[in-house]
């Protein structure tokens, strides 16, 4: 437990990256499945394969954000309260 002179350590939260990462893609995926639903012609189609292929790139980009949500949510970053050198002592700099 921390004290008054000993601050606790506490979780990235909202700066972890995996959740900037995560936001990217959801937003990257959510235009592309709603540019599949309702903005892809059948000529479009036919030239990607018979494939919607940005309904299926979006779905996959929400999934993958998804996961990365789940992950940032079960194996949280903590960010330590204060630095590993606790001496006082400054490092000596190079050409000094």
């Amino acid at each position: 437990m921390a004290t008054e002179s000993q601050p606790r350590a506490h979780k990235a939260g909202a700066f972890d990256i995996r959740l900037i990462i995560a936001l990217l893609i959801g937003v990257y995926g959510i235009i592309l499945t709603v540019m599949g639903l309702g903005f892809t012609s059948d000529e479009e189609i036919k030239k990607a394969a018979d494939v919607n292929i940005n309904l299926w790139a979006g779905i996959g980009m929400l999934v993958v954000a998804a996961l990365f949500v789940l992950w940032a949510v079960i194996r949280p970053l903590v960010v330590p309260a204060e630095p590993e050198a606790e001496t006082g002592d400054t490092p000596a700099v190079a050409g000094e």
